[in-house]
């Protein structure tokens, strides 16, 4: 991974970004705030991202425990995916993030459907 370097770095900043930062990330984090979700919700709910981006986004979250993968024993195979408890202590950042978003973006500009989420502090 590119960001193994920061990831044992001294620097907290450093280590948080490895984890949280690319692109998918946060928003993967987000559409998982309050659900269980199958790979193919994940990605519907999201919209723009590659199938092959999502899957390798979804392995980093897993390998960093951020995410737990659920593979169910049954045909057709089922794999769930949620926030592990240490995911969940990054909703308040994330959450915030949104909120912000609310505060200072012109919502009348945004071009996609899925940009007009209002965000509210329930999760």
């Amino acid at each position: 991974m590119k960001n193994d370097v920061f990831r044992y770095s001294n620097c907290p900043m450093h280590r948080s970004m490895a984890i949280l930062g690319t692109k998918w990330k946060p928003i993967v984090i987000y559409v998982l705030r309050a659900r269980t979700a199958r790979f193919g919700q994940i990605h519907a709910s999201i919209g723009s991202i590659s199938k092959k981006v999502l899957t390798t986004t979804l392995k980093e979250l897993e390998s960093d425990g951020i995410l737990l993968r659920e593979e169910f024993k049954e045909l057709p195979p089922r794999v769930e995916y949620s926030l592990t408890e240490k995911g969940k202590t990054l909703l308040p950042i994330i959450i915030e993030l949104a909120k912000w978003d609310n505060e200072h973006y012109d919502h009348k500009k945004a071009s996609h459907p899925k940009t007009e989420e209002t965000v509210t502090a329930d999760v």
